[in-house]
């Protein structure tokens, strides 16, 4: 008897013990900071990368350091010729409504104003659909101010056009009546299209409305005659294009995050966008429900008359034509090939990467630190940026009517002439998580819902997501695309970034792969793929090296400037200062001492002058990049070890950054 009374007292105290312990744990947990399990890509990278004494050694410059033939390469867009001031009387004013994405956006507006010019205009602000069809977003940012600065755009091209912000209130009347004439032009509209066609329109009715679908409304490659034209169209998309306060501000502080410690970082750009994955038809890359969603888009695009091929295509035989993007896994392959290590910081970009974190898996098991605006950035800060917003009915789960035994019978009599196929089996119930995701009505109809309210203000969202991603890609150390210049006539993100990057800094490691060679590549090696030989490993150095200067260059302005002038603004809007390369290139043969294009000039004495006082100031040192090339060989067995070494220097993480967010 004594002995269970024992045993109950010591249970009993073990009771106590245990509501004490939780007592505990749950007053820590209320009162103490989550530091300890609040992750976020900063506190990562802390964790994960540190700087060793040979960081900034020839294995530095290799990955990271700028092109040598390219130094010579310096923006200029000023105008070269008379370039008389607009007027204010003029013939009429332009209204625009602009549909698309943020790179169709981007190179609407610069055709707008380019148009305007032509025309002798006033320019309305233009309208941004993406933000006018949402549903109760932010009052205080509508349609063009949503993404970019308005008075910046006025401002910065006032010796070119004439904008306002609305038309005159007399007219605006006749606007909402739908009194002007309506043109929506294409993207390969020519210069003689809007004089002959458009001019008498805008002369008789002082306003026209522009509808671009497109991502333009004049056709990229202009006559050499009209390259102060396309000088324009550089000032418009590098100068006065200049994203809202609150957006340069949020993007500017992740590239800070970025680059804490003061290490490099690359952007990547999947270019996994459905649309244009249904155009080229490469559905057989992916798997499931993603294949008919993009056979699904496919298919509308035939009825459309965007495509004029058959619906079913050879995928595979599509990718080795270089027509599909470089898959994620095969991007992580290619960067480990040149020697970046496993620890380097990678920035994911792209508002919409079609397959999801699935096709990201590979990657991610390559390069630990991998990163994107939802990781860089708090909660509160997106939220910030998209401003007060009106609440919307959340899209609610509708489970499937459930037909009556008559409903049945009756559609059963109605089925058609005999002999009919076998009634189908009893449907499975339909469970909730699988019709929660936004493709699940392809199991239950053959066309496509509309979008809802909480979808277009996604959309709208994704204009914004875009800015940021464009401003970290453009400021890169290091920048490398999934899928650019595809050929399907649209204007793409990479493409547009690696046309920036081009005119403000084109030395800077822009890679432009050759997809069809590197296709090749892999199927060399599609048995052991991730332990090739040393030879493979070599010849992915040579291409890629290879793309980032002069020889790059040429090929991509053979392929990405007939598509889009802003994608490789060069040679009409730069100009080389070959005093800036003469301590570098004395003695050499070639390099940036030659010209590369016809029509190419030399940068105004200002501007030499100033570039020589910063190189000087910076200390280049002539004997870098043979450097390089003697440490290329020596550096590959290394790599494939592993790659560079830290130390386990500790970095303070990013006081902005709070972790209870």
């Amino acid at each position: 008897m004594r002995y269970m009374t024992r045993i109950k007292w010591a249970a009993l105290g073990g009771l106590l013990l245990s509501c004490v312990s939780l007592l505990v744990h749950l007053l820590l947990a209320k009162y103490s900071s989550a530091d300890l399990v609040q992750y976020s890509a900063i506190t990562g990278f802390v964790d994960d990368l540190t700087i060793n004494a040979g960081w900034q050694g020839a294995a530095h410059r290799r990955l990271w350091g700028n092109v040598k033939s390219l130094e010579s390469l310096y923006p200029y867009a000023n105008p070269r010729s008379r370039h008389p001031a607009p007027v204010e009387k003029n013939n009429g004013f332009i209204y625009a409504k602009v549909y698309g994405g943020f790179e169709k956006i981007r190179t609407s507006i610069s055709d707008l104003v380019v148009v305007s010019r032509l025309l002798n205009a006033t320019l309305v602000i233009p309208e941004i659909q993406e933000s006018t069809h949402a549903k109760g977003i932010s009052f205080k940012f509508r349609s063009f101010s949503y993404i970019y600065n308005e008075d910046q755009f006025i401002t910065a091209l006032s010796n070119d056009i004439v904008i306002v912000k609305s038309l005159p209130p007399h007219m605006k009347g006749a606007m909402k009546k739908k009194q002007y004439p309506v043109i929506k032009p294409k993207s390969s509209s020519s210069p003689r299209f809007y004089a002959n066609e458009v001019l008498p329109k805008l002369k008789k009715a002082k306003v026209i409305v522009l509808v671009l679908t497109e991502g333009g409304c004049l056709q990229p490659v202009l006559p050499p005659d009209l390259d102060e034209y396309q000088r324009l169209r550089c000032r418009v998309s590098f100068h006065a294009l200049q994203f809202r306060p609150e957006v340069l501000a949020l993007g500017r502080r992740m590239v800070e995050r970025l680059r804490a410690s003061g290490q490099p970082y690359l952007a990547y750009h999947p270019g996994l966008v459905r649309d244009t994955l249904a155009y080229h038809g490469c559905a057989e890359l992916f798997q499931d429900v993603h294949t008919e969603l993009i056979q699904y888009r496919r298919a509308q695009m035939i009825k459309q008359g965007m495509i004029t091929d058959q619906l079913n295509v050879d995928s595979h035989s599509r990718k080795a034509n270089g027509s599909c993007p470089l898959m994620p896994e095969e991007v992580g392959l290619l960067l480990r090939a040149m020697g970046y290590p496993p620890k380097t910081r990678i920035y994911l970009a792209g508002s919409e990467t079609f397959g999801g974190q699935r096709v990201l898996i590979p990657l991610r098991a390559m390069y630990a630190n991998l990163a994107d605006r939802t990781s860089l950035c708090r909660k509160q800060e997106l939220r910030d940026l998209v401003g007060p917003e009106a609440q919307l009915p959340l899209d609610v789960f509708q489970p499937p009517h459930v037909k009556s035994v008559e409903e049945l019978k009756e559609e059963w009599d109605k089925a058609g002439p005999r002999p009919r196929p076998l009634p189908p089996p009893p449907d499975r119930p339909a469970y909730r998580h699988e019709k929660e995701g936004w493709y699940g009505w392809i199991t239950e109809r053959d066309t496509e819902p509309d979008p809802s309210p909480i979808d277009l203000r996604r959309q709208a969202h994704r204009l914004l997501w875009a800015a940021l991603d464009y401003i970290v890609s453009v400021e890169a150390d290091a920048f490398i695309p999934g899928f650019n210049n595809d050929g399907s006539g649209w204007p793409d993100f990479a493409s547009l970034v690696m046309g920036h990057r081009l005119y403000e800094m084109a030395s800077a490691r822009t890679y432009r792969p050759d997809r069809k060679y590197l296709v090749k590549l892999f199927a060399s090696v599609s048995d052991n793929v991730y332990h090739p030989k040393r030879n493979w490993t070599l010849l992915v150095r040579e291409h890629l090296n290879a793309s980032l200067g002069e020889e790059g260059l040429l090929r991509e302005s053979r392929l990405s400037k007939r598509t889009s002038f802003l994608s490789h603004p060069i040679p009409e809007c730069s100009c080389r200062n070959f005093r800036a390369s003469e301590t570098s290139d004395a003695g050499k043969g070639s390099g940036a001492g030659q010209f590369l294009y016809s029509g190419e000039v030399e940068c105004p004495k200002w501007m030499q002058h100033s570039a020589m006082a910063n190189r000087l100031e910076n200390g280049s040192n002539e004997n870098e990049s043979q450097e390089d090339e003697m440490d290329m060989e020596s550096q590959l067995d290394s790599d494939e070890d592993g790659g560079m070494t830290e130390s386990s220097l500790t970095l303070e993480q990013d006081e902005e950054m709070d972790p209870n967010d």
